[in-house]
């Protein structure tokens, strides 16, 4: 499957104020919306069209779906109806209830709320059936546009809806999530966390609650107070657990919201109690501090009204924090904006963004077992330079997020299991080798390998260089990824493999020997039978030539140099410009050869030929050529097989077309600077894919 380059430099976070126009006519919103009402037309999205292709890509629709708008279901559609609640939130068909809980959790600020569904919209006068939302997405703000036709069976809206049968706020957004990641297919099975950084660009943190903090109360309190989305639910050991109810009237495997945390007076004592919503709708927990038990019969009427507290069977409800971390396992928090991180004293984290991609082949080494490829993989130094205020170290959050694999499930793509390691580094420049891992053990590195889509953990290290190598679990696993970089003091990143640099020796003159060394003897035998009086070879007569002798070699195995390694070869000796080689040069050029042989020897670890891919980097800086990752992803996709093997014609011709260009590209800047606009590394792509 395709990954776009992105340039790899840290950049910081995108404000949901500048979104990206997402519709392939490149119009935005507004601009949709007045074509639609100058022609008289309600919009109709060819991005996300009305057909079983959007809503399914593994199966046919169960039920003959019918596409209708809002005013086509009810009489008086609403997009907002008095407010857009935690309430407006009912499960339909798909069973994305980690996707509701989500949304519950929004509803419960209204100015991120505001962020994601901009409350400007609506049915009346100047309706024209397209509505907007906004979505973060790999540090962008993106604006999704979808048109408001809706999938119905017998006129009843089929997935998420409102309580009240004439709002329509929430199916939209959930259309226009579903348009973002492919399908509605596609929202089936996620993660509340995931649904929650989408909304709010922030970072996620995930507590197994049995292993939570001492602390986890003033946690979970402080998280609400400044308006964190937090969602829990219950693992389950089996898929026949899947939606299975407990005696207590709570769901495994289910996406719960936090919605509320309190203390309460009962009976003389403080009780720290949590309150839960379904996004059912119903089904609630039925113990102590359920909506009808006895324990509020001691509570007063007044202390009942500042918890909301009502015996609705609407899917919310209180519980004691005890009893909670008895029930639930898994707490997932989206903190809105950094500084909501701490858990005492409020600071303004520093965000740093990184783009990359695992590429086979190249830069998709795997995690720390596959120590042969492992130190192939993007590389990020990390410089912590300040401590925290009143602290002997310096705290960071690395939040590593593999990109798009929701939209790529219609292609048959899973989440990767991806996690990192931290290690100290040596202080030297560059990308670290094989035997600086081989050698060294990591400082930190993320809690487990996992098939989520981000993998976040907070670490507190003393001040210095660090580098951090995020990785697939198994090797040659393509993904692109989004590496976050959250610290309390200002910190500094950099790729490792940003600079490209050629260091070449100066061509050799062609000039005489004093005296004929045996190999030249032979070559000067061979090349007079074969070309004759003029001394000079055309690239059939050198393909016979360095075929006849290479194959006399013991140390080196291949089957053939090819014509086109050697009319690469006669294109860069050839100082005549004939087309052809004369015998001075390609002595010149048969000294370039043996120290070629010599590096690829030295990386043909199994003698057989052919090195692995992933040692190519090292076999060209050892020929000269320092390349960042995209130019050794080029290389590798141009000259590697299906196995990822290099054999030796291929390395040949790779290095010849390098040397080629780098001194094509050194030639016109020493002859006017001004005039080029490539730098080398530009250049030297520009070479590899003629």
């Amino acid at each position: 499957m395709p990954y776009l380059y992105r340039d790899s430099k840290p950049r910081p976070p995108a404000m949901p104020g500048a979104a990206h126009a997402t519709h392939s006519s490149g119009k935005a919103y507004k601009e949709l919306k007045e074509d639609c009402l100058n022609r008289g037309v309600l919009f109709e999205d060819p991005d996300f069209p009305a057909c079983s292709s959007s809503l399914f890509f593994s199966e046919k629709p169960p039920i003959p779906f019918i596409w209708k708008r809002p005013p086509d279901i009810v009489k008086d559609p609403k997009f907002i109806l008095g407010g857009a609640t935690r309430t407006d939130i009912c499960l339909g068909d798909l069973g994305d209830c980690w996707l509701l809980a989500a949304i519950a959790s929004l509803t419960l600020n209204e100015k991120t709320l505001a962020r994601v569904v901009p409350l400007d919209q609506n049915f009346g006068p100047d309706y024209a059936g397209i509505f907007h939302f906004r979505f973060w997405q790999h540090n962008e703000w993106l604006d999704v546009v979808i048109d408001d036709r809706l999938p119905t069976f017998k006129g009843r809206l089929v997935f998420l809806h409102s309580a009240e049968h004439n709002e329509f706020w929430s199916a939209l957004l959930e259309k226009a999530y579903a348009k973002l990641n492919g399908s509605y297919e596609a929202l089936k099975g996620g993660s509340s966390i995931e649904a929650m950084e989408d909304f709010t660009g922030g970072v996620g943190e995930m507590y197994e609650v049995k292993k939570a903090p001492d602390n986890f109360y003033e946690i979970l309190e402080k998280s609400l107070k400044r308006c964190s989305m937090v969602g829990c639910s219950i693992n389950i050991s089996s898929a026949a657990e899947s939606e299975a109810k407990t005696p207590f009237g709570l769901i495994k495997g289910h996406a719960y919201s936090v919605t509320g945390i309190d203390e309460v007076s009962y009976r003389g004592q403080q009780v720290q109690l949590v309150r839960i919503r379904n996004p059912w709708g119903q089904v609630e927990w039925n113990g102590p501090w359920s909506d009808n038990s006895l324990e509020w019969r001691s509570v007063s009427p007044s202390e009942q009204r500042c918890l909301c507290q009502a015996a609705l069977d609407d899917g919310e409800f209180w519980m004691k924090f005890e009893d909670f971390k008895v029930h639930f396992d898994k707490v997932e928090i989206c903190n809105l904006t950094p500084d909501a991180l701490e858990d005492s004293i409020a600071h303004k984290w520093e965000v740093i963004t990184h783009q990359g991609s695992w590429v086979r082949g190249s830069t998709a080494g795997g995690c720390r077992n596959f120590v042969e490829t492992f130190w192939t993989n993007p590389q990020i130094k990390l410089h912590l330079t300040e401590k925290d205020d009143g602290q002997d170290g310096c705290t960071f959050i690395a939040a590593l997020m593999q990109k798009d694999r929701c939209k790529l499930k219609r292609f048959g793509a899973e989440k990767l299991t991806i996690g990192y390691s931290i290690y100290e580094s040596p202080g030297r420049d560059g990308h670290l080798d094989k035997d600086f891992f081989r050698y060294h053990p990591s400082k930190a590195r993320s809690k487990t390998y996992i098939n989520l889509r981000e993998v976040s953990n907070r670490f507190k290290l003393p001040p210095g260089d660090y580098i951090l190598v995020p990785t697939t679990f198994e090797p040659h696993q393509e993904a692109d990824f989004c590496l976050r970089i959250f610290s309390e003091k200002k910190a500094i990143t950099e790729d490792l493999d940003e600079n490209v640099a050629i260091d070449l020796p100066e061509p050799l003159n062609p000039t005489p020997s004093p005296q004929e060394t045996e190999e030249e003897k032979q070559f000067q035998a061979l090349f007079e039978q074969i070309s004759g009086e003029d001394m000079e070879i055309a690239a059939e007569e050198l393909e016979y030539v360095l075929n006849s002798v290479l194959k006399k070699s013991t140390n080196i195995k291949f089957k053939n140099l090819s014509l086109i390694s050697c009319r690469n070869i006669i294109s860069l000796m050839d100082t005549s410009g004939n087309g052809k080689l004369e015998f001075s040069e390609f002595k010149v050029f048969w000294e370039k050869m043996k120290k070629w042989i010599n590096i690829f020897l030295q990386f043909d670890f199994d003698k057989s030929g052919s090195m692995s891919s992933y040692e190519l980097r090292s076999a060209l800086k050892a020929a000269g050529y320092q390349l960042n990752n995209y130019l050794l992803q080029l290389v590798v996709l141009r000259y590697s097989d299906e196995q990822f093997q290099v054999g030796f014609d291929d390395f040949l011709n790779c290095l010849i077309r390098l040397e080629n260009a780098s001194r094509v590209f050194q030639a016109l800047s020493g002859k006017n600077k001004e005039s080029i606009n490539l730098n080398i590394g530009e250049f030297i792509n520009l070479a590899v894919n003629i």
